[in-house]
């Protein structure tokens, strides 16, 4: 017997780009002191008063199966919040509730790509990307962005692709891994080229509440993009829910219909009690999320100070998200050696550029995801380090 080449193609074979990872938590298992600034997780956790929600749901009843497609209160709350943010009208016959935003990307691709059609993504790009579009069956095509323009991708470059065939386009802003919030310039160049090759745009927008300088714009509320964008939103970077696993897809309705039947055959919905907190942390407003971004707005401010009195280690434009990506180049490695031997020198785990595609070689990945005191004292041990392997 021999499993099915989808599931076991889904990697694409080969590293992963998650050595540095794995390492530093074999040495953290060995009882190591490392400082992790490497995956997105939050260094508080979820409110106390979402927690409260949940538990006086829980111990309510709402314990057994809850609706697929998300229940209605959940439903109007997500769609309620898109529509005072983006100004699109939005109902809850537009709104799927997924288990996280990472079901949400696999159903957005199961709805729009055949068995064989090419799914273009950007690179850099998060982890699971190119994956994610292998295990529904469809070819992962990267487009490139460039250091030079700050990873805002070229509509030129992904016309290129689209006018060789291609059924949707991934895109996420603000960015992961490069802090990168795309400019309505940008947006407007991405929306044309859908609209001109008649793609479906997939837009991954979980960082939304995360917007250090200029805009987020979601493609949706752009000109005749309604109808052809499928938006992916979660609660795990906005509310610091990240082990709740519970996410959504914004679109047309016929789509969410139909998308309903797959969660059906799939995942049969998310708890009810944790849909309840979420519908909770919701309403009580922007100021809950505001307090869940703050540690990350002001680390940045750290960062650019610290960064700002040497002109080895140089910072991409840190315009959103909870990362700073950061040009090592200078030090004559590629990202995953100087990621190597930061880690082995000083015990500072970072994620190499090259996990996340080849545009960002010779870069590294920081989460800003320690303590404001160990933050800036790990950073200026980056520089230093830098600094040393430079000369």
């Amino acid at each position: 017997m021999q499993l099915s080449q989808r599931i076991t193609g889904i990697t694409g074979g080969g590293s992963d780009g998650w050595d540095v990872f794995y390492k530093a938590r074999r040495m953290i298992a060995e009882g190591e002191n490392v400082i992790e600034l490497t995956i997105g997780e939050h260094d508080i956790r979820t409110d106390p008063v979402i927690l409260a929600a949940m538990d006086r749901s829980a111990r309510g009843g709402h314990t057994g199966y809850a609706m697929v497609p998300g229940t209605q209160a959940l439903r109007e709350s997500v769609a309620a919040r898109i529509q005072d943010r983006t100004g699109v009208p939005t109902t809850f016959e537009n709104i799927l509730i997924t288990p996280g935003g990472q079901a949400a990307l696999f159903a957005a691709h199961a709805a729009t790509c055949n068995t064989g059609d090419r799914a273009l993504y950007i690179d850099p790009y998060y982890a699971t990307y190119p994956g994610t579009i292998r295990g529904i069956g469809a070819e992962p095509v990267v487009v490139r962005t460039h250091a030079s323009d700050a990873f805002q991708p070229r509509a030129e470059d992904i016309a290129a692709e689209a006018s060789k065939g291609a059924a949707s386009l991934l895109i996420n802003s603000p960015n992961n891994p490069t802090g990168t919030v795309y400019s309505a310039e940008t947006l407007e160049g991405i929306a044309e080229v859908c609209r001109e090759h008649d793609l479906w745009l997939i837009s991954d927008e979980v960082y939304d509440t995360q917007v250090w300088e200029g805009e987020h714009i979601s493609p949706r509320s752009l000109p005749n993009m309604a109808d052809r964008t499928l938006v992916v939103g979660s609660m795990s970077k906005s509310h610091a829910m990240t082990g709740s696993r519970v996410g959504w897809i914004c679109g047309p309705k016929e789509v969410i219909s139909h998308l309903i039947n797959l969660a059906t055959h799939t995942t049969y919905g998310v708890p009810g009690f944790i849909q309840d907190a979420a519908a909770f942390a919701i309403d009580q407003g922007p100021d809950l999320e505001d307090g869940v971004a703050a540690p990350f707005r002001r680390r940045r401010e750290i960062a650019r100070e610290i960064l700002a009195d040497q002109n080895t280690v140089g910072l991409i434009p840190a315009q959103g998200a909870m990362y700073l990506m950061l040009d090592v180049r200078a030090t004559g490695l590629s990202g995953e050696a100087f990621a190597n031997s930061l880690l082995d020198t000083h015990k500072i785990a970072t994620m190499p550029g090259e996990s996340f595609g080849t545009a960002a070689h010779g870069h590294v990945r920081v989460a800003m995801t320690v303590d404001d005191e160990r933050f800036a004292k790990a950073l200026k041990t980056l520089v230093d380090h830098a600094q040393t392997l430079a000369k």
